[in-house]
Order: structure tokens, then C-alpha cells, then sequence
């Protein structure tokens, strides 16, 4: 789900444009004349067959997509504690979103976090069979699937975004850690971000930003968590002077392959609907995905003289990065040149600006994911195509501009600035409670045995 139509103002953002015009026409007539409410319209089978079909997808993407790209990305002593990272977060983030996450994100609330209404999943298992409403008044927005499966697809979302943030800090967390950091990571930065963006009461949502499928909640929020994360733990044991080569290319590539397939429940099931905007969503995250391992591979091979695999995938990723803010607001030219930037800014980032700037961000979580959901989240306020996002309520759409772009860069700033000082805060008292870091001891000898008491092969 990503920003949505709202009546009280011309900004189309999302999926449930989509959701809402398929509820008008399938409550019929009296729905254009008397404006009922969002009650009265029905579950659509077909919407709801796609949603959880690309639910599905987007889970892929972490157990076992993330999970086998970044622990082929490890050296062996580590592959299975990076494993057991994604593993582990897709069931905790599970529980924290049914006890409370879900209702911090889409509760009524007000502009900064929702309510605790929602609290247990309270009212939607009541109403498993009805579509349900999102806001409330003239902001209220009407899908046409029912709210289990609305929970179920954000759950990824919120499943995928700590699991990305693993990536910066690989190797040398405590496993105690990260549990407890990523429950109140997603409490207290995941949660209230994904309000501000995605709920109508949100003050970034009413500031008129855009963010299909998530490069602001997603991308930039995990990127920037993970570039404070490998900054305060510091660098790896013999970072710069030891063999940190990836073990396993083989298992990296077969996760960029599953994230590249699980993107398009991500992108296009964004859409809320199996319409048009859900296909061109496709369409898009594929140009935006391919121009960029292209850019990305073409790059190191003029810079080091060999495109590599690993060069490849990410560079996939990175145009999977990109196009995901801009997936449902753009057309294919404007998808490859995202791409294209994408990829060559992700190569950058992956390489000279982390060498320059002297972080250990493990596995690139910032220099793809952040760098990337930020060129992608500036340049859809560039590129956004008005009629993509066009509606009754605002027949004209969001039309790339300057003063789209400056919306786009005022929401990035906040979300930057704000999940940089709650990050940083959330890990000093993690610090202080149970402590970051494994010892020196423990690291060289690998997290598979020193953590978890087992060995791979």
C-alpha cells in the first residue's frame, strides 16, 4: 500500500486510487449518487487473490531472497548467523505488528503516530469478510480487500526494513542485540514513519509526498539506520587488512534472484489492485531493475577492468531500489533513467564513498539502499506522470515539477534527520542494557559457533 487518494485534496499517491474506483463501480449507481459509505461497497476477489499473492512475494523477499543474498555476501565462519538474522526478525516483526506495531502505523492517531486502537488486531478479525476503510471523514479512503489481508501485506513491509538494516552491521552484532533493537526500532522509528507517509492523518501524506511502495519507510529509513548502526559499532576486526571476501557467490546470487521475482509483489501489488497501475508497476520495476546491473557492472568494468556478479546483482538492486517510491507515478522512459542513476550512484556508494568517508557498512545497506531510495524519492517528484495518479477527486493527477521535487527532498530530509537520532539513540541504550558488540574474541572466531553454537559443513 502506498500513499493514497484523498478527496480533501488534488495529491493522488497509491494504490487505493485503484481500490476506491473499484468500489465505486462495483457498489453501482447509487454509490455516484449518494455517496454511502465505505460499507456499503464489497471485497473484490480479484483484488484480494492479488494482494495475497504478492504478500506471499514480499515475504519471499526476506526468508529466504535477503536472507540468501546477504549471507552469500559473508565469510563462512558467519553465513549461518547472517541466516538466522532474517529468520529470526521475520518472526519477531511478526509479533510486534499483530501486538502493536500495525495499530501504531494505521490507528486513527494524528499526524506524527497512530492510536493503539488497532491494538491486538482489535476490530479486524471481527470484520474478516468486509472491506474496510483507512482515515476517517473527508480523508477516508475505501478498499475493496478486507483488512486481513491489508495487515498481512504491510506486515512484510515492516518484516523486510529491519531485516535490510542487518546488512550494515554484519558480523559483529550480539544476537541479544539485534533482537531487542530491532523490537524497538520498529516501535518507535518503523511504525510512526510508515504513519506519516502511508496514513491519511500523516503529516507527510498531507504534505503531498510521494511514496508508492516504499523508498522514504522502506529504503531511505533502513539505509540511513544502517549507516548509524555500522558507525557506532564500528568496524569489523581486521577491516581493511583481513580477506572479507564473499564465501558464497552462489547463494547471493540465487537472493538477488528471489528479491528480484518478490519486487514485483512489492511494487505492483502496491497498486491495491489488479488494474492498470499495478501493470505498469511491473513494467517500470523491470526497465528500472535491468538498466541499472547494466550501469552498475558497466562501471566497474571501465574502474576495474572486470564486471563482476556480485557488481551485477547489486546493481539489480539498486534500480529495485530506486523505482520502488516511483513504481505506480512513472512511465518506462523516466524508469530507465531512474535506473540508470541509480545504478551508477549505487556503484559509488558501494565503493569510493564508503572508503572515503571510512565506515564498515558490511554488506551496502546505506550505499544501495539508502543512497538509491533517496535518488528514487527526489526523482519521482521529477518524472511522476500526472494521469498515472489521476482520479475523480483529482482528474488531473501529480505532474512532475519543481515544486513536486522540493516536496519529495523536504520529506527525505525528515525522514533522514529522524531515523538517524532515533537510531542512534535506540542502539546507545541497547549499549547500555546488554552491549553491541560481540568480543574480539568471539568475532574472529565467527558468530555460526560463538553465538549459536554451530557450524556450516
Amino acid at each position: 500500500m502506498k500513499n493514497k487518494d484523498v478527496t480533501m485534496r488534488p495529491q493522488l499517491r497509491g494504490w487505493a486510487a485503484t481500490a476506491a474506483a473499484a468500489a465505486m463501480l462495483l457498489a453501482g449507481p447509487a454509490m455516484a449518487q449518494d455517496a454511502p459509505a465505505a460499507a456499503e461497497a464489497v471485497v473484490n476477489s480479484g483484488d484480494t487473490a492479488w494482494m495475497m499473492t504478492s504478500t506471499a512475494l514480499v515475504l519471499m523477499m526476506t526468508v529466504p531472497g535477503l536472507a540468501l543474498f546477504y549471507a552469500g555476501m559473508v565469510r563462512k565462519k558467519n553465513i549461518l548467523g547472517t541466516l538466522m538474522q532474517s529468520f529470526s526478525i521475520a518472526a519477531l516483526a511478526t509479533v510486534v505488528w499483530m501486538l502493536v506495531g500495525y495499530s501504531l502505523a494505521f490507528g486513527e492517531g494524528g499526524a506524527y503516530v497512530g492510536d493503539l486502537s488497532k491494538m491486538l488486531l482489535r476490530g479486524v478479525a471481527e470484520n474478516w469478510d468486509q472491506p474496510f476503510t483507512l482515515g476517517s471523514g473527508d480523508a477516508a479512503v475505501a478498499f475493496t480487500i478486507p483488512e486481513t489481508v491489508f495487515v498481512m501485506f504491510q506486515m512484510t513491509f515492516a518484516i523486510i526494513t529491519p531485516a535490510l538494516i542487518t546488512g550494515a552491521f554484519a558480523e559483529r552484532m550480539k544476537f541479544s542485540a539485534m533482537v531487542l533493537f530491532t523490537i524497538l526500532w520498529l516501535i518507535v522509528v518503523y511504525a510512526p514513519i510508515a504513519h506519516w507517509v502511508w496514513h491519511p492523518n500523516g503529516w507527510i501524506f498531507a504534505l503531498g509526498a510521494l511514496d508508492f511502495a516504499g523508498g522514504t519507510v522502506v529504503h531511505i529509513n533502513a539505509g540511513v539506520a544502517g549507516l548509524v548502526a555500522a558507525i557506532v559499532l564500528g568496524k569489523r576486526v581486521g577491516y581493511g587488512h583481513d580477506n572479507m571476501s564473499p564465501f558464497n557467490l552462489g547463494l547471493a546470487v540465487i537472493g538477488a534472484s528471489l528479491l528480484w521475482v518478490g519486487w514485483f509483489g512489492f511494487n505492483a501489488g502496491s497498486a491495491g489492485a489488479a488494474g492498470g497501475r499495478a501493470g505498469m508497476a511491473m513494467l517500470v520495476t523491470q526497465v528500472a531493475a535491468g538498466i541499472a546491473a547494466l550501469a552498475w557492472l558497466s562501471a566497474e568494468w571501465i574502474v576495474k577492468g572486470k564486471p563482476s556478479v556480485l557488481g551485477a546483482i547489486s546493481g539489480a538492486v539498486a534500480g529495485l531500489v530506486a523505482i520502488t517510491p516511483a513504481a505506480g507515478f512513472v512511465l518506462p522512459v523516466p524508469a530507465l533513467i531512474i535506473g540508470l542513476i541509480a545504478g551508477l550512484t549505487g556503484f559509488w556508494g558501494a565503493t569510493a564513498l564508503k572508503h572515503w568517508c571510512g565506515y564498515d557498512d558490511s554488506l551496502d545497506a546505506f550505499g544501495v539502499h539508502g543512497l538509491c531510495g533517496i535518488v528514487g524519492a527526489l526523482l519521482t517528484g521529477i518524472f511522476a506522470y500526472g494521469p498515472l495518479s489521476a482520479t475523480t477527486a483529482a482528474p488531473e493527477g501529480v505532474s512532475g515539477s519543481m515544486d513536486q521535487f522540493m516536496i519529495q527532498l523536504y520529506a527525505t530530509v525528515a525522514v533522514f534527520v529522524f531515523t538517524a537520532i532515533a537510531t542512534w539513540i535506540l542502539l546507545k541504550i541497547v549499549d547500555v542494557i546488554i552491549g553491541l558488540r560481540v568480543t574480539e574474541e568471539d568475532e574472529r572466531e565467527g558468530l555460526d559457533v560463538s553465538l549459536h553454537g554451530e557450524r556450516l559443513g
